[in-house]
């Protein structure tokens, strides 16, 4: 299965896409001005790809969603949430590895 890397989510599908989803989300949480969100960017690219089908692998950017940014109390970023069933189960705070994040997703 290819693939086409994370998905956009937005104020109005934040609920649709993440909240409702069939499979665990990991939600990235950024902005286009935050040097370390982009440093993470490839990682977040690689686990789409990688785990494409099992978890949904989206991102948020914060600056043109403040309502859901608000909602989810992010306040710095890049934030890494994981959720599964609707509910926040790991919230990873700043750039992290790729093993770790995979770890915290190997156990939801």
């Amino acid at each position: 299965m290819e693939s086409k890397g994370p998905i956009i989510v937005t104020d109005a599908t934040f609920e649709e896409e993440v909240e409702k989803s069939a499979i665990p989300v990991l939600l990235d949480c950024w902005a286009t001005w935050c040097g370390p969100c982009k440093m993470l960017a490839p990682t977040i690219e690689k686990l789409a790809d990688e785990l494409a089908g099992k978890i949904k692998v989206a991102k948020l950017d914060v600056d043109e969603n403040p309502k859901t940014a608000m909602k989810l109390e992010i306040m710095s970023i890049p934030t890494l949430l994981i959720y599964k069933d609707g509910k926040q189960v790991a919230n990873l705070v700043g750039i992290k590895p790729k093993a770790e994040i995979e770890k915290h997703l190997a156990n939801i």
